[in-house]
């Protein structure tokens, strides 16, 4: 079915597309305070997909599991450029510019996610497999299960770090009261 990308495959992945939008564009918006940013990561993650979308197997996650995980891809990626000073410029060199309305939209995105990205400086200190688990879970709405998935690691491992993670949070958050 998705050999054929005129077909079936291209209405399954339009769906797939309409569906989780939405979350990764805040995703994004957590971690980015400019909406030009915000659109081009979730733009590569999107193309992304496209491109891998053949080989996606619905038997080992679901299509959100699939789709977080790659966009963290897409992130680290863009983190890694950032700590190594390239030039903003030639990084975003012959992506489309947002029109007024689509970066007004994103200011109001990544405004609404200000809650999650003060939630994520509270998990400064938690590893980093830790932060992505409570991330995922608490603010992505993804299970465990898709968590997992994302993450590369099973649904054991996630269990603890989330349990862990958890308890940590609570503990600092009661030693602040």
């Amino acid at each position: 079915m998705r050999d054929d990308p005129t077909g079936e495959a291209l209405a399954e992945f339009e769906q797939i597309y309409r569906d989780h939008v939405g979350a990764l564009t805040a995703y994004f918006a957590r971690h980015c305070a400019d909406p030009q940013t915000v659109a081009d990561l979730t733009s590569e993650t999107i193309l992304r997909a496209v491109g891998a979308f053949a080989g996606f197997d619905p038997s080992r996650g679901t299509p959100r599991a699939w789709l977080f995980g790659i966009a963290r891809h897409v992130y680290a990626r863009y983190c890694e450029k950032a700590s190594n000073n390239r030039d903003a410029t030639a990084r975003l060199a012959g992506l489309a510019v947002l029109e007024i309305d689509e970066i007004d939209e994103l200011t109001q995105r990544i405004d609404a996610e200000r809650a999650g990205r003060e939630w994520l400086e509270r998990c400064a200190e938690l590893s980093a497999l830790e932060q992505a688990a409570v991330e995922m879970v608490d603010l992505d709405g993804l299970t465990p299960k898709e968590a997992a998935t994302a993450l590369g690691v099973s649904r054991g491992v996630l269990r603890m770090r989330l349990s862990r993670a958890r308890t940590r949070l609570r503990r600092e958050q009661q030693g602040n009261e």
